[in-house]
């Protein structure tokens, strides 16, 4: 038996700031996206290497205000790409925490909060 890796399902509530958060600023890109019909809540993956969200209009598929730890290679560097877009609606910053990780974390603009870290070598 063996156990992958997990794809998050992250409620929203407009694609056009859904893009603009995840794929403009944050750098996402999408793989694909459904719609059971036209008029109804948009279901879409985005991904950055090996990174997969699910995004859902669908009110029965997440509630907002979830968090998401997601591990990355250089904090350093990602930090500094984001800081360099002066998204207006965020300016994260790199906290180093004692359990010995350096995090920074961005609220969507939906409630929900994604948690980007790297663990410090011991």
């Amino acid at each position: 038996m063996e156990f992958n890796k997990p794809v998050p399902i992250v409620r929203i509530f407009d694609e056009q700031k859904a893009r603009e958060f995840y794929v403009e600023y944050l750098e996402f890109i999408i793989d694909w996206k459904a719609r059971l019909a036209a008029n109804t809540p948009l279901y879409m993956q985005i991904y950055k290497d090996e990174c997969v969200l699910h995004l859902s209009e669908n009110h029965g598929d997440a509630s907002p205000g979830a968090t998401i730890r997601i591990p990355v290679s250089d904090l350093t560097l990602y930090h500094a790409l984001l800081s360099d877009k002066q998204y207006r609606y965020a300016n994260p910053g790199i906290i180093s925490q004692p359990w010995g990780a350096d995090e920074m974390s961005v609220a969507d603009p939906f409630g929900n909060r994604l948690i980007f870290y790297q663990s410090k070598p011991s």
